[in-house]
């Protein structure tokens, strides 16, 4: 089933996870062991992350077929930059045999030593990997990102909101948000979505704070921000009482970070696992969304 039509007939708040492949196949007993963990409260679905240009398309597909056998509603990230479309078109084929239905498309991250042309061929932006699913794979469901901030290498919140409204409008079926940590930004995003006309779910996506050393090596990666406020804090309760007090801060954001979330209308939260369970568990128990 599409999971946007999970979203929409869900009919109460819920929680959907993303996890990451891990690179070597000897630590999947342990990735395995913490989606059961985290299966066991019930999640709307999962999402498996995609490397960029491709590099780890087949753990991609070895996880989320696996997943999907394990009775998870599961969805694909699939990048396009610098991809050919035979290449798109054997990997959704792939998806659909194992069971998966759904993709989160995405343009994807630069290669690291781009040269003049890198971004010149069929797929230049996400969008346009949107309407090559909704041609070759009509049936396939489609959830696209969307930054309450905008993204790094947009010029103004007006062009990065015009190319959101853009990817929704081509055909995707929801979208998930980048990490963010101030409500008001997610607000204001689907406001100025709701007056482009864009009506479909706006899924928050939400950092669990598991340490700081992690949270900084997540928004270098990202290019997300954090309040300065909140990042003090959490500086002060690691000179308190170290990592653990860390977490408890994490911990305690996160749920009143949800709770207003969900009380101005987000549909349900994705939680970004980082393949970690327990701290998750706690949120998601706390939260009421088990």
């Amino acid at each position: 089933m599409r999971i946007g039509t999970l979203i929409t007939e869900s009919g109460k708040p819920f929680f959907s996870l993303e996890f990451f492949p891990p690179g070597n196949e000897d630590d999947w007993p342990d990735f395995f062991r913490t989606a059961e963990k985290l299966g066991e409260l019930n999640p709307l679905y999962v999402s498996v992350t995609y490397g960029a240009g491709g590099a780890k398309q087949d753990n991609t597909l070895g996880i989320t077929r696996r997943l999907a056998r394990m009775g998870f509603h599961t969805m694909a990230h699939l990048t396009c930059v610098g991809a050919e479309s035979e290449a798109i078109e054997l990997f959704l084929r792939q998806l659909r045999k194992n069971g998966v239905n759904n993709v989160l498309a995405l343009r994807g991250d630069p290669p690291k030593n781009r040269s003049a042309g890198w971004n010149d061929g069929m797929f230049r932006h996400a969008v346009d990997l949107v309407r090559f699913i909704k041609r070759t794979e009509p049936e396939m469901g489609i959830g696209v990102a969307a930054y309450p901030n905008p993204h790094p290498e947009s010029m103004s919140f007006f062009r990065d909101r015009l190319y959101t409204a853009h990817k929704l409008a081509s055909g995707a079926d929801f979208a998930i948000t980048q990490l963010f940590f101030d409500a008001r930004e997610y607000e204001a995003l689907c406001i100025d979505l709701r007056h482009r006309g864009i009506h479909v779910p706006i899924e928050p996506g939400i950092l669990p704070i598991q340490s700081l050393d992690s949270l900084r090596r997540v928004l270098s990666l990202c290019g997300a921000s954090i309040p300065g406020n909140l990042y003090l804090s959490l500086e002060e309760a690691n000179r308190r009482g170290g990592a653990e007090a860390v977490r408890e801060a994490g911990f305690a954001f996160a749920v009143k970070q949800i709770r207003r979330l969900l009380e101005i209308g987000a549909p349900g939260i994705h939680l970004y696992t980082l393949n970690k369970s327990e701290l998750c568990a706690r949120i998601i128990k706390e939260c009421g969304l088990a």
